[in-house]
This record gives structure tokens, C-alpha cells and sequence, in this order.
């Protein structure tokens, strides 16, 4: 028991002023990995994928330097959280509450970009769904059926948000802090001018054929918004990026018109 390492992820912007003095250098945006034995008052860091070092500490005062980094526990059996996110207990299988500090991208083990790979997304979305869908814990207490509620609604709306391009980008702006106004209209003659003619196809066609080639060509202008999203966002350019989600809602709009219609 002495010699178990415990793995601690850590956002630095939560402990500034015990990182800040380990690393005055670095920028306190990024996440370490960081372990410790109890037996032993040293601690090991590594930014990202590379180890920068390990620091030691006087006895009576390493408690006091580690009790600032938590630890996530089951509240059923108490057992160390392995791994993140921790929705549910790997020792008792118990559903755990909400932790907000996890965000969608987490949930699905995919890294904070656009062009995410959802070749699994599906699949991941079922597995969460067998350990945290409600009718699992109908029998549970009251505390485990309420937290199984939340965990569920939790990871439904995370899959529809990453699934769909629209959603994903607002959702990555909104983790920068930024709020796109999906009502505001974009003043560009052009653009209206083709979203009146993309309706008028729309209302006029007369079989699902014709629905599907005009959705085809609402999918394409999709994705060339899509890439200049992706582009900007990359390299900060928010507003460009904001600029580029307003342009694919008009899309976005127009293809749920053709779906109601299919």
C-alpha cells in the first residue's frame, strides 16, 4: 500500500500559486500529470508527454503541498479514481455525480480539436450508456438513480454535440469563453440571395430524389464553411471562426428543412 503510486491530473489555472512557484515559466493553460508515493515525499511531474522533473519535499509540509491537488473517490466504496473521466466506479460499478470540470471532448477520449476522429464515437456512446443509463439502476438508491440521470443526459447531449459540425464548433467556441449568436444575420447579399433560392428548391421539389441532390449540395457548402472553421479556429482566429459558424446555421437550417420534408 506504501509503495501505490496515485496518478493526479491537475488543472493548473485551479492551483496557481503552488505551480506557479514549481514552474514560473510556464503558462498555467495546460495540464500536468503528476504522481506521488505516500511513502516517499517527492513528487513527479510531466507536462503533456514529456517529465520535466521531480521535487522533493520536507515531511511535515509535502502533506499540506499534495492535500491541494484532489483525488477523485467513489462515494459508494471509496475506491481512487484510475482514470478520467470517472463516471463510474470501476471497483463497485456505483454511478458517480457530475464532475463539470470534465468536459464532452473527455467523455469520449478525443482531444480538444474539430476534426475529431468519430469513427467510435457511436461505439463509446453505447458502452457509456450500459454503466450509466437509468433503467441499470432502478433497484439503487435514490442518490445513485439521480446521479445515473444526470450522467445519461450528460452523455447524450456530448454525443449530439460532437456529432454534429455545427454544434462541435459552437461548442469548442463556448470553451474559449465565446458566445455565437445563432439568430444574428449575416449582412451579405450573396448569401441570402442563396438561401432563398436553396428554399424555393426545397418547396418545389416533388420526390425524395430531388430532396437528396439539393441536400448534397447544402452538405458541400457545409463543409467548406466547416474547413475555414477548422482553419480559424486553429490559429485563434475567433472571429473569423464565429464569422464561419453563422455561415454554416444558414446551412444547418436549410438541410432540417429538407430532412422534414424526406
Amino acid at each position: 500500500m506504501l509503495n501505490k503510486k496515485l496518478w493526479i491530473s491537475i488543472l493548473l489555472r485551479s492551483r496557481p500559486h503552488f505551480l506557479s512557484t514549481l514552474f514560473p515559466k510556464q503558462k498555467l493553460s495546460r495540464v500536468f500529470s503528476c504522481s506521488y508515493h505516500i511513502s516517499e515525499p517527492r513528487v513527479y511531474i510531466r507536462f503533456e508527454d514529456h517529465f520535466i522533473g521531480n521535487f522533493g519535499f520536507p515531511k511535515k509540509n509535502f502533506c499540506s503541498q499534495v492535500s491541494t491537488l484532489s483525488v477523485s473517490k467513489c462515494w459508494n466504496c471509496n475506491a481512487v479514481a484510475l482514470s478520467k473521466p470517472f463516471l463510474a466506479c470501476e471497483s463497485c460499478r456505483c454511478v458517480q455525480p457530475v464532475d463539470p470540470s470534465v468536459d464532452y471532448f473527455q467523455i469520449f477520449g478525443l482531444k480538444k480539436i474539430y476534426g475529431i476522429d468519430d469513427t467510435n464515437l457511436e461505439s463509446k456512446y453505447k458502452n457509456w450508456q450500459k454503466k450509466l443509463h437509468p433503467d441499470l439502476v432502478h433497484s439503487k438508491s435514490e442518490k445513485e438513480k439521480e446521479y445515473a440521470a444526470e450522467q445519461s443526459a450528460r452523455v447524450i447531449d456530448a454525443y449530439r454535440t460532437l456529432q454534429k459540425p455545427l454544434l462541435r464548433a459552437m461548442y469548442l467556441l463556448q470553451m474559449e469563453g465565446i458566445h455565437v449568436d445563432e439568430e444574428k444575420t449575416v449582412s451579405e447579399p450573396e448569401l441570402l440571395a442563396e438561401m432563398m433560392e436553396f428554399r424555393e428548391a426545397v418547396e418545389e421539389a416533388g420526390s425524395p430524389q430531388t430532396l437528396k441532390q439539393i441536400q448534397g449540395q447544402v452538405q458541400e457548402k457545409m463543409e467548406v464553411w466547416s474547413k475555414y472553421f477548422e482553419n480559424a479556429f486553429k490559429n485563434r482566429k475567433f472571429d473569423d471562426a464565429i464569422s464561419s459558424t453563422q455561415r454554416m446555421t444558414y446551412y444547418h437550417r436549410i438541410n432540417e428543412e429538407i430532412i422534414k420534408k424526406l
